[in-house]
């Protein structure tokens, strides 16, 4: 594609890829340039900066993109320690920094919505606004009956699929192809991408690059309610709230009912909502109805946040 403005060319064919400082390690990235000043990407929990292809994709140049892998997971460093969202916060702060970001739009899938309101409390002066998809509070991802019971059953769930083995990254496809996960409709480019991306190693012994002991950390903070409802209170920038009307898979009840968004708007008042019909927690950000949709919101909100910047990169 070929943007112009301001007498700029623009031409943007595929993601820059390349390594950044966090907090003593390194984090891997994608950066895709575009038009206007950078937003930065922060995936979910076992997930990776290719999360965010398709929104990449549909963004067009309009908007750069900086997407990063969390910390113990990708291609970033996977050290045996820190892990916590201040962490990967303090991670996401330095990265910025050594890249010489100022205050930006921060979007958060999942686990990374949690991270991202992190940032926006640890570290105000980096942040302009955030767009929280399907994450940053307490999410309703069982019928357990106690919460512990929940955490413990998502838990093991998450550590059975990490230690799980491939004989190629065509197997690895073809699993999750056979899974309600990736209706047909929403399979493509993207989700192959992220599938391909998301395991290392060799064959035959393919397996998820996620850090178990990152997981099982992070995982059990998405829990802790007091600490959630601190850094949603700190909050002093525009938050745009995007959720999905079915959970993990189609017909599944959401993630984030109404009642709970009301939860969160109460503390988060001028908190913005939409959600984005069609969509699963995996497919609406690497679906084709939630990617483009999410690009469209995205630009808008990042121009309400930041009116008078524009920032092209090369």
């Amino acid at each position: 594609m070929t943007l112009k403005k301001n007498s700029a060319v623009l031409r943007v064919t595929r993601e820059a890829r390349g390594r950044v400082p966090g907090d003593g390690i390194e984090l891997a990235f994608g950066f895709w340039p575009g038009l206007s000043a950078p937003a930065v990407a922060l995936h979910g929990l076992t997930a990776s900066y290719v999360n965010f292809v398709g929104i990449a994709e549909r963004l067009a140049g309009r908007r750069a993109l900086l997407a990063l892998d969390l910390r113990g997971r990708g291609d970033s460093d996977k050290p045996a320690g820190p892990y916590g969202i201040a962490q990967h916060a303090r991670d996401v702060a330095q990265a910025m920094r050594a890249i010489g970001l100022g205050a930006s739009v921060i979007v958060g899938h999942s686990m990374g919505a949690f991270v991202a309101t992190a940032l926006a409390a640890q570290e105000p002066g980096l942040v302009a606004g955030l767009v929280l998809i399907d994450g940053g509070y307490v999410p309703a991802i069982t019928s357990a009956p106690t919460p512990q019971q929940g955490l413990d059953a998502a838990l093991a769930l998450r550590l059975s699929q990490l230690r799980q083995t491939y004989p190629s990254r065509e197997a690895y496809r073809e699993f999750w192809r056979g899974q309600p996960h990736f209706p047909p409709q929403d399979w493509g480019p993207w989700i192959e991408a992220f599938l391909d991306y998301e395991v290392g190693g060799e064959p035959p012994q393919l397996r998820p690059k996620a850090l178990e002991d990152a997981v099982r950390v992070d995982l059990m903070e998405g829990f802790q309610r007091d600490q959630i409802v601190a850094r949603l209170q700190a909050i002093c920038v525009p938050v745009l709230m995007l959720r999905a009307p079915a959970g993990f898979v189609p017909n599944q009840p959401p993630l984030f009912p109404d009642a709970m968004i009301e939860q969160m708007r109460a503390y988060v008042p001028a908190m913005e909502e939409q959600t984005i019909s069609g969509t699963t927690h995996y497919t609406i950000v690497m679906g084709n109805l939630g990617a483009t949709r999410i690009a469209d919101l995205l630009d808008d909100f990042a121009h309400r946040c930041q009116p008078t910047q524009i920032a092209a990169a090369s």
